[in-house]
């Protein structure tokens, strides 16, 4: 329990430099009183980008075991990676909602995301030496997020999806501005271990070739393609 309220005091406070760098999306707004969405994800920064958009939305989680899908090799696609992922949540998010015989209505939106550096893809840190192998990787240097989304007509089964990626360009990052981001605990459940929202890490970041909410999991832009598609 403790663990959790530490979890939750940390992703809020960080809430309030992360939404000073979205964006608004006019076009994504107007679906906000028509779409209630099924979120196939337990990621906090997603429930923020739509709960900020006025989206209303309930939480089934896949539950999946994500090393089983895909390629992670140097020479694998990390667009092709995401997408498979996004469709193994979707379908197993819909088994669940038939084998619990539950009828929702709306939108299952899945989504995956996987940072890259220097053609390797890197998922969730196993553990806080991993993160911070990750996180000493991008001191001066680069890397990218490719997302994916997949939108899911409960209905009629249609099924729309796409990827979106982000660059991210770092000045040196002190060891021990590191150290203080790996206490937390949190970056464990970020992709590479990959949190531009967080106040201690904004310094040091020169600037995003693409969004803030591409860079968090849930491109806006892509968001808006898909559902005017669906």
């Amino acid at each position: 329990l403790y663990a959790f309220k530490t979890l939750f005091l940390v992703t809020t406070v960080m809430a309030s430099s992360f939404f000073s760098g979205l964006r608004e999306y006019p076009g994504l707004l107007r679906y906000a009183d028509k779409v209630n969405f099924i979120l196939g994800s337990g990621s906090f920064t997603r429930k923020m980008i739509l709960s900020h958009h006025g989206f209303r939305f309930d939480v089934i989680k896949a539950d999946i075991d994500e090393k089983a899908v895909g390629n992670r090799s140097p020479e694998a696609n990390p667009g092709h990676l995401v997408e498979l992922l996004a469709h193994a949540k979707a379908d197993a998010v819909l088994k669940k909602i038939s084998d619990q015989g539950l009828d929702p209505k709306g939108i299952l939106l899945t989504a995956d995301q996987v940072v890259v550096h220097q053609n390797h893809i890197l998922e969730k840190p196993a553990d806080e030496s991993e993160a911070r192998k990750f996180i000493s990787m991008y001191n001066g240097n680069q890397c990218s997020t490719v997302g994916s989304i997949a939108l899911t007509d409960l209905e009629t089964k249609t099924r729309v999806y796409g990827t979106s990626t982000a660059t991210i360009h770092f000045r040196s990052i002190p060891d021990e501005i590191i150290d203080q981001i790996i206490a937390e605990g949190v970056c464990v459940q970020c992709a590479g271990g990959l949190m531009v929202e967080h106040e201690l890490l904004q310094p040091y970041i020169s600037h995003v070739d693409g969004t803030v909410d591409s860079v968090m999991g849930l491109s806006c832009d892509l968001l808006e393609s898909l559902l005017n598609n669906l």
